[in-house]
Order: C-alpha cells, then structure tokens, then sequence
C-alpha cells in the first residue's frame, strides 16, 4: 500500500489546466456492480484537522483499510486526497470514526484526467432523500455512487429520466433517458435505455449505499436530465409484465433531483456556502441525507 503519494494535488493541476467538469451525489449500501474491472478513482475530502496528532490519527485510521492504494494528508489545507476502489461513505465514516468532521469536496480518475462529473441531490416529493455522484473515470466507463436514505428495506429502480421539469414533483420529469429509442432492459443488456441503471438496495435502517460502474452512459449526455428512485425492485425487462420492456415495472417515483454541473478533484475551494452563509463544518452538522439530516431549500421547479 502505498501512502503519502507526493506531489498529486499539483501533478493533477498540471494536467488538468483549464478543464471544467461536473457532479453527482446520493446514497448506497456498498453494493459494487462494473465494467470490466473495478477503477480506482481519487476522493479529496476536507479534513478538520488543527495540529500534527490529528493528522497522525488520520493517517493511522486509514493505514491498512481495504480499498485504499494511496493516502495523503495535508494539514496546512485541511486536505485527504485518497486513492480507492470504495464508495466514498464508506472512506468518510472511516474518517469521521476517528472524531474528525469529514467532508468530500471532489472526486476523479486516478489517471490524473478529467473527463467530466455531475451532481443531483434527491427529494421530494416524500421522505427520502440522497445524493448521488456520477464519475466518467474513462470513455467507456462511468462510475455512479451515492447514498439514500428513507427507503423501505430491499432493492430499488434507480434511472435517469428525459426531464430536468420538477413541476409536479417527479411526474413530470418524463420517461427514461432512451435517446436511441430501445426497449427497458438491463445495465448488461445490448437493448436498454441508456438511462436503466442498476438496482440499489437499502439495509434494515432504510439506507442504500452503493457504487456502480455503467458501460453506455456519458455525464455529458445527462446534464440538465434527472435521477430519479423507484418504490419498487426493476425487474431489468425481464419480468413478463407488460410494463417490462416499456418502463421498469418498479412502482411509483419515491425521490428525484436535476443533474447538474459540480466540481471535481481541487475545483471546489470555498470554505463558505454563498447560498446560506454557512461555513463547511457548519453544514456538515446538517447532512443532505442521513442522522441530523436537514431539510434543503425548495428547488427551482424547472430550469
């Protein structure tokens, strides 16, 4: 295992000068479905860390964690930058298990590339709420991940819908992402919509944490679509039902949220949030999702 990678933080700068690209976020149980093969991507998480003994207990936290190829600290920005196969909850509870407020701030491939992120963070119009993560780590793989809160135990449809129109909450964001015009199918499957993903799965406290790597989508084509999570499991157009090959056969839309843009590895440097006036660390004690979790503002019903 490799740790205290230097110099990556300026490596990637480098490369990346005058690059733009975009975010996703929402929640997971640690389920893990890929292409062919399980890509390592970087996280940067800001770190409350105040002297040299914090930083050590970081340090030591993650040192030995499965999943982790790379680790730096850096205590004069509040700075980890990790390198992994995990979902990003599951390196910040690490984190935070050590007594530190943790939050992610940025995430891209470990080839020090920027192809393109985006962001969606899901509510309305009931309880459940997450938000998701969407990486395109290479051309032909895209990393989606998140966390979700609220749900009955069990799996659930997650898709991209056609529709960033939140007027009549998530009716209205239309049917599946299916530029190409091809029946409801599989992830796996040579004739989906593009926007079929994966199903997720909740655990006893109604929490799905998950990272799924997808062949076909590119966050570029998504951008101003919408995520949405279904009641009920996809049966991948496999199910018989009439609806099968058409929509999903999942149930009513639980929660759902607008893709757009967000910053990736070192683009997000602001320690103030202009909407609300609140530091980091005072939002982190008021999650999107989860313990604590806050109610956010009324989104813009179309954009």
């Amino acid at each position: 295992m490799m740790f205290a990678a230097e110099g990556l933080l300026e490596k990637y700068q480098e490369q990346n000068r005058g690059l733009c690209t975009t975010f996703i976020y929402l929640t997971k149980t640690f389920d893990t479905v890929h292409c062919e093969r399980l890509w390592k991507i970087m996280l940067e998480f800001a770190v409350q860390m105040s002297c040299q003994s914090c930083m050590e207990k970081v340090q030591t936290s993650l040192h030995g964690m499965a999943g982790l190829q790379g680790v730096e600290v850096h205590l004069e920005n509040q700075s980890v930058l990790v390198t992994t196969t995990l979902p990003s909850q599951e390196v910040q509870s690490v984190l935070e298990s050590m007594g530190c407020k943790a939050v992610l701030k940025g995430m891209g491939s470990h080839k020090l590339q920027n192809l393109g992120a985006v962001m969606a963070i899901l509510g309305q119009p009931g309880a459940v709420q997450g938000v998701l993560s969407l990486l395109q780590v290479s051309l032909q793989c895209c990393l989606i991940e998140g966390t979700i809160d609220g749900l009955e135990p069990g799996p659930r449809g997650l898709h991209v819908h056609q529709y960033e129109d939140l007027t009549q909450n998530c009716a209205s964001c239309g049917d599946h992402f299916n530029p190409e015009g091809m029946p409801h199918g599989g992830p796996k499957d040579t004739h989906r919509h593009l926007g079929d993903l994966w199903n997720i799965y909740a655990n006893g406290d109604g929490r799905a944490t998950f990272r799924i790597e997808d062949e076909r989508l590119k966050v570029w084509d998504i951008i101003g679509q919408s995520l949405v999570i279904d009641a009920d499991e996809d049966d991948l157009g496999q199910g018989g039902h009439p609806l099968s090959k058409v929509t999903r056969n999942s149930g009513e839309s639980l929660a759902c949220g607008i893709i757009t843009r967000s910053a990736v590895l070192f683009q997000n440097p602001k320690q103030i949030c202009s909407c609300d006036g609140l530091t980091i660390w005072e939002e982190w004690g008021h999650p999107l999702a989860g313990k604590g979790q806050r109610k956010p503002a009324q989104n813009p019903a179309h954009l």
